[in-house]
């Protein structure tokens, strides 16, 4: 029977605040650009992160990635380090606007040569009602280990 790739995309939530400022424009252009985001004192979301993986079916589980192991690696690389934090302080950050584009590009830096089995195909990332941002970087080679390798045997 031939294989096709499928996806799975899991979904994963924190708290931060942020503030959109560049020091690469002056005061005024940043008020302008950002706006009320602008905010000295910045400002906070709940941040949706959807996290969609792509490859082929394992034949004995029939699953693409391990999501126990995949929820562990979002929850330690992600989560842990931005909720409840405030974006702006965090060394990623340093030269780089806190931009909902630019936390779905270091979030898909921070889990694309980490995903179990398959590979990272997008992140997703809402930040509003409103604002949805996707990142789809360059996929990395497909992990080499299978699901059934990952699961411990019954």
């Amino acid at each position: 029977m031939p294989t096709t790739a499928s996806s799975i995309t899991r979904t994963y939530r924190f708290c931060a605040a942020h503030r959109l400022h560049t020091d690469q424009l002056p005061d005024e252009i940043n008020k302008t650009i950002f706006g009320k985001c602008n905010n000295l004192n910045g400002h906070g979301h709940n941040y949706t992160i959807l996290v969609t993986v792509t490859g082929e079916l394992d034949m004995r589980t029939g699953l693409i990635t391990n999501v126990d192991a995949l929820d562990q690696l979002v929850k330690d690389r992600i989560v842990d380090r931005f909720d409840h934090q405030h974006l702006n302080f965090d060394p990623a950050f340093a030269q780089v606007t806190t931009t909902g584009e630019n936390l779905a590009r270091l979030i898909w830096d921070l889990l694309v040569d980490q995903i179990p089995s398959g590979q990272l195909e997008k992140i997703g990332v809402i930040e509003t009602r409103d604002n949805f941002f996707e990142y789809i970087g360059t996929p990395r080679a497909p992990s080499n280990s299978s699901i059934g390798n990952r699961i411990k045997e019954h």
